[in-house]
């Protein structure tokens, strides 16, 4: 995914967040406020919480940036 992309998801960090509890409910708010809308920092906690390889988390992560993106959420 592209910079502004991010860029723009840290903009709307505060909206995306219910998005983001829907998707990976196992991320808490502290979780949350932690990562700020870094991309990193996201993927680390999935992995961590999911047990799942990165490049799996990274796929995972992509994914709903796209839907997200198609939808026009941000």
């Amino acid at each position: 995914m592209s910079d502004a992309l991010w860029n723009q998801i840290k903009g709307n960090w505060k909206q995306l967040r219910g998005e983001i509890k829907k998707q990976w409910g196992e991320l808490t708010d502290d979780d949350l406020d932690k990562i700020e809308g870094e991309r990193d920092k996201l993927v680390g906690l999935i992995q961590e919480r999911y047990g799942e390889a990165q490049f799996e988390v990274e796929r995972q992560v992509d994914e709903w940036l796209s839907r997200r993106r198609d939808a026009d959420v941000f």
